[in-house]
């Protein structure tokens, strides 16, 4: 099941119902049906569902069957996968069932028992079947090729088969397996830590508002601050976000070097050259991917540098701060969009993708696969969701009458549609995609959606808020990530030398790339060098950043093959969006044109962001 999630609070205005505060939101049964979700495409009811429910977990017992006898028979390894993909089938529709049902309504109790109930279905799920892999692994390459002669129904599942046998070399033996699937709640402790300290016991501090009224910093109120326009306030919300993570730098250093710790020795004691090579080995993603990203990107710090320089003198700042980088700069721009007329918008922008592209596009329109509007209770933010088994992906929206919420709708039905694609296309056993690729159709469709809303611009001052938009975008979804992968890296090869680092070593290395990102305008200040300390995903995932920068830079490599090539260029795309995970993600996207082992991927990017700053510098001339 695939999900992409904005966390954002987004305020409905407009569009079906006007609404004057939060606590004027109003009840589901106030929006008209078209848009919501209809839940009756997976099951009719919570009846329906608990009978599922229950047959499915009747027919766990048939996994022990077969316990034992994978590896010695094509047969029953044949039979094993085909139960095991006709059971995920079933699960993945009684786990989007409840979770759908859960986030419209996080008051509806029904909906959280279902929930739980899938959760710890899950789990039996997963011990009934935790000795598939083992097993499998037990066949040796011989052993298997006879397998698939004996029964050739197993050759539609060879490439899933070939990435099991990649990680045997990387896989213990059967006890020495148990022992750290044992350990695992130990190896989660750095990341459950951090996740109990950052979002429920952080000390922030009250700050006065614009109007001079105490207001206490959060995680929410610090994003939301770095964007208004009143500069004290800017710099105070900044402040005081970083107030609790000072106090608690040694904590949040211990809590870190535990957690690369335990990614050096986990990827020492299953035979990796480094802790990259083990978080990418997987996917089968050449080092020299990460490597070349970083690398190319340093060579062109010069594009950031030039966006720092036109902040400042726009902003008529002495200096510029971290705490400047995310306001405005053409805040008289405010366009609205209900949403009616951001889907016909879209529409157009998307077009350049093919009729195919479009007409699937609008089914979903047309057939509620979108929840648009916030109503009481109803999870914030904003994804694209998927069971990979039918009956189609869903999308949730908190409609705000905004530009963004028009660019979020885009970047949501580019995971929808890579999603539906797939699974129009594929088998369900490959009907997933990495990571790696997954934010590529939907930044592709940003990037699409802002060349049209360029071109079609009403005014100088709009085309250049527009502008703003994508280089604010690369900002923080190219340079930034590429800064944090920089880090990541350099923190765990220096762990690997045995060098953990201590708090202020972290801060004053995160400082010292941060300033080198941004170049000789900006002021860095000590704070923004805590910023280590702030990152979830430094914390809670596996060299992670560095795919939100190569799929920016795929997606942009793609939409100019796209716009230079026309139909043949379509094609390949729509390939790359049914493709799921038959093959690595990186052959995936060779098929599609873009290969990522190859620098000029990743100055696509670069280039595109030259291009609009030297529009944007025209303008202002």
């Amino acid at each position: 099941m695939k999900k992409s999630v904005i966390f954002s609070i987004l305020i409905l205005l407009g569009g079906a119902i006007m609404l004057q505060s939060q606590t004027q939101l109003p009840d589901r049964t106030k929006i008209q049906d078209k848009y919501k979700w209809n839940l009756t495409d997976i099951f009719t009811d919570e009846n329906s569902w608990n009978k599922e429910y229950t047959s499915f977990s009747q027919d766990l017992h048939k996994f022990s069957n077969y316990k034992g006898k994978i590896s010695m028979s094509a047969k029953s390894l044949l039979e094993l996968t085909d139960l095991m993909m006709a059971m995920d089938q079933r699960f993945g529709r009684l786990s989007i069932y409840s979770s759908l049902g859960k986030d419209i309504d996080l008051t509806n109790q029904g909906f959280q028992i279902l929930s739980d109930k899938t959760q710890k279905l899950g789990a039996e799920y997963s011990s009934a079947i935790s000795f598939y892999n083992p097993e499998v692994l037990m066949i040796s390459d011989s052993q298997m090729e006879k397998f698939y002669k004996e029964e050739p129904g197993l050759r539609k599942y060879k490439h899933k088969f070939d990435v099991i046998f990649r990680t045997r070399k990387n896989t213990l033996s059967a006890d020495q397996e148990k022992l750290l699937a044992e350990l695992s709640p130990i190896f989660a402790i750095p990341s459950n830590t951090y996740n109990v300290l950052n979002d429920a016991e952080l000390p922030f501090p009250l700050i006065k508002d614009e109007k001079g009224n105490d207001v206490q910093v959060s995680h929410g109120r610090y994003r939301a601050g770095l964007y208004n326009q009143n500069r004290q306030y800017r710099h105070d919300v900044y402040m005081g976000n970083y107030v609790p993570y000072k106090q608690l730098k040694g904590t949040m250093a211990a809590i870190y070097n535990g957690r690369v710790k335990e990614r050096v020795i986990l990827a020492k004691i299953r035979n990796y050259n480094s802790t990259v090579e083990s978080a990418l080995y997987d996917n089968n993603i050449p080092v020299s991917v990460y490597d070349n990203l970083i690398k190319v990107t340093n060579a062109n710090l010069k594009t950031q540098h030039r966006w720092a320089s036109i902040k400042k003198r726009i902003l008529k700042l002495n200096e510029i701060h971290p705490y400047d980088t995310y306001v405005s700069l053409f805040p008289s721009v405010n366009k609205s969009y209900n949403y009616d007329e951001a889907v016909e918008i879209c529409k157009k922008a998307l077009a350049p993708l093919g009729k195919e592209y479009v007409d699937a596009m609008t089914i979903g329109f047309e057939n509620r696969w979108i929840d648009v509007y916030e109503t009481k209770a109803k999870r914030s933010g904003a994804y694209s969701n998927s069971s990979g088994c039918g009956p189609h992906p869903f999308i949730l929206l908190n409609w705000n009458n905004t530009l963004d919420d028009m660019f979020t709708l885009v970047h949501e039905l580019g995971h929808n549609m890579h999603s539906f694609f797939t699974e129009k296309t594929q088998p369900y056993h490959y009907r997933d995609y990495s990571t790696f690729v997954a934010e590529v159709a939907s930044t592709a469709n940003e990037s699409l959606l802002l060349d049209y809303l360029v071109k079609n611009a009403k005014s100088k001052e709009e085309k250049m808020a527009l502008i703003e938009k994508f280089l604010t975008n690369i900002q923080m979804t190219f340079f930034r990530q590429t800064h944090f992968a920089e880090f990541e890296r350099m923190t765990h090869e220096r762990a690997e030398k045995g060098e953990y680092l201590t708090d202020d070593q972290l801060t004053e290395e995160f400082a010292k790339m941060y300033q080198k990102y941004w170049g000789p305008e900006m002021k860095t200040d000590y704070e923004e060098g805590l910023s280590w300390s702030r990152i979830p995903h430094l914390f809670k995932y596996n060299f992670y950043v560095y795919q939100y920068a190569t799929s920016f830079a795929a997606s942009f490599a793609l939409v100019e093959n796209i716009k230079n090539n026309g139909q043949p260029s379509i094609d390949k795309y729509l390939k790359f969006l049914s493709s799921g995970s038959y093959d690595y993600p990186i052959e995936i996207l060779k098929n599609a044109g873009i290969d990522m082992t190859d620098e000029s991927a990743i100055q696509a990017v670069i280039n595109k962001a030259n291009e609009y700053l030297d529009e944007l510098e025209n303008m202002l001339k």
